[in-house]
């Protein structure tokens, strides 16, 4: 029954060793709901993962199980990728962000968890002088611990202050020091949801030119800024990105969301020609290659996981050429988070709550998959332990790297009106008790 007292949380905050919750990580969060439920003995509203909640797209599970039964799961993929998945890839690329990204620059991975942290060990090999990466925060908690993994130096900052003409001067503070190596971020934001504008791209763009630092931009939620249609491939308006700006780039593109093809593990790295063709002696003394694209596939992949999975590289062929043809309107399939996202704000708004993240350039953020809230002037320890005790399950922007106070709220597990009702009887009862 909720609300959960005080002693029963911190209960199972000590039975998890978690002495700070606003740096628990999200399984630990969801450990700690989970307990919880059995101690009030009713289900919790889950806002703190962001698993798909739409039904994997049914091209890729017809390709996937066809590629099982007509033999490939005896056979070692190539690590380079299937040439099938590399030319549908470089089709999408053009097809919905205008990009010309050659194939062979287009490598799978097992998920962008695998892409980001093979790419960063790639980049603390490049250049001895380099041995930084800059985070644009908030962003996704599991990144930064990879670098920590990784032992790559790491620099941040929260940008929320550094929107529009401010974000230059901010960069070019880290820039000129020579030290970072990339810049990493996502767009769409997890956790904010904000999009970064074009100037704010040309601004990352130019600089990354001008001091050498390779962009990592995380595409997870690909096409999912839903105030443009997006949706048409071949035609403007595109979505938007850096590379449309500076050929230091390297692009994550996940099936997860875009898809919901999370289970299967599966994503690309897609890179520059430039990037990829680029020679290191600082790699050819490590990995024994000198060629950027080469040291990543044959020196960082094949160790780590000697290809990705065979079946699933097809069922994401076949996903991104039923895309690019017009047959599978991704878009449109995922505005269904848009739409809970709208529901879930307006019972926020509605019961004492404020949007932390709320604006890009001149425009409020859309609705969709992630935002962030706050509630009047709980800091982020307590919104988040007092939503806990009411049922409500979410994480803490400190531990996404913000410096602002509140909770990132996920809607994908909202899954139907009973659940939305819930929600809204929880928040109620919480500004009720929370209200000054």
């Amino acid at each position: 029954m909720f609300p959960i007292t005080n002693e029963q949380l911190e209960a199972v905050l000590n039975k998890f060793g978690i002495s700070d919750i606003t740096k628990a990580t999200i399984r630990q969060i969801c450990s700690v709901s989970a307990e919880l439920e059995k101690v009030a003995g009713e289900d919790f509203i889950h806002l703190e993962i962001g698993n798909p909640g739409l039904p994997a797209a049914s091209v890729g599970v017809d390709a996937e199980c066809a590629a099982l039964q007509n033999g490939i799961a005896n056979q070692y993929p190539a690590i380079q990728g299937i040439p099938v998945l590399k030319e549908n890839a470089s089709r999408f690329a053009k097809a919905f962000l205008n990009l010309d990204i050659k194939p062979d620059c287009i490598i799978p991975t097992v998920g962008s968890m695998q892409g980001c942290f093979t790419t960063m060990l790639l980049l603390k090999h490049r250049c001895p002088q380099k041995d930084t990466i800059l985070f644009l925060n908030p962003g996704f908690p599991a990144q930064r611990t990879q670098a920590h993994v990784l032992e790559l130096r790491q620099d941040s900052f929260d940008i929320y202050n550094y929107r529009g003409k401010k974000l230059e001067a901010k960069l070019e503070e880290y820039f000129s020091t020579g030290r970072i190596t990339a810049l990493l971020y996502s767009n769409p934001n997890n956790p904010a949801w904000t999009n970064l504008t074009e100037e704010e791209l040309e601004i990352i763009g130019r600089l990354a030119t001008k001091y050498d630092v390779i962009v990592l931009e995380d595409l997870a939620y690909l096409g999912m800024d839903f105030r443009t249609d997006f949706s048409r491939p071949g035609e403007a308006p595109f979505i938007p990105s850096v590379a449309n700006y500076t050929d230091n780039y390297i692009l994550f593109m996940s099936a997860s969301k875009i898809f919901s093809y999370a289970g299967q593990r599966i994503a690309l790295v897609a890179m520059s020609e430039k990037v990829a063709s680029r020679k290191y002696d600082s790699l050819k003394e490590f990995f024994g290659i000198e060629g950027f694209i080469d040291a990543y596939i044959f020196g960082v992949l094949y160790a780590a996981s000697s290809g990705t999975s065979h079946s699933a590289q097809y069922a994401l062929a076949a996903m991104l050429g039923a895309a690019t043809e017009g047959k599978l309107d991704f878009v449109a399939d995922s505005r269904e988070y848009g739409r809970r996202g709208a529901i879930v704000r307006k019972m926020l708004n509605e019961n004492g709550f404020h949007i932390v993240y709320s604006i890009d350039g001149t425009q409020p953020i859309s609705d969709g998959f992630f935002f962030t809230a706050g509630y009047g002037d709980l800091t982020s320890a307590q919104l988040q332990s007092e939503l806990i005790r009411y049922g409500i399950s979410s994480i803490s922007l400190p531990s996404t790297g913000s410096e602002q106070n509140g909770v990132r709220v996920c809607v994908s597990m909202i899954r139907d009106d009973n659940e939305f009702r819930t929600l809204e009887e929880r928040l109620r009862a919480f500004d009720h008790d929370h209200r000054k």
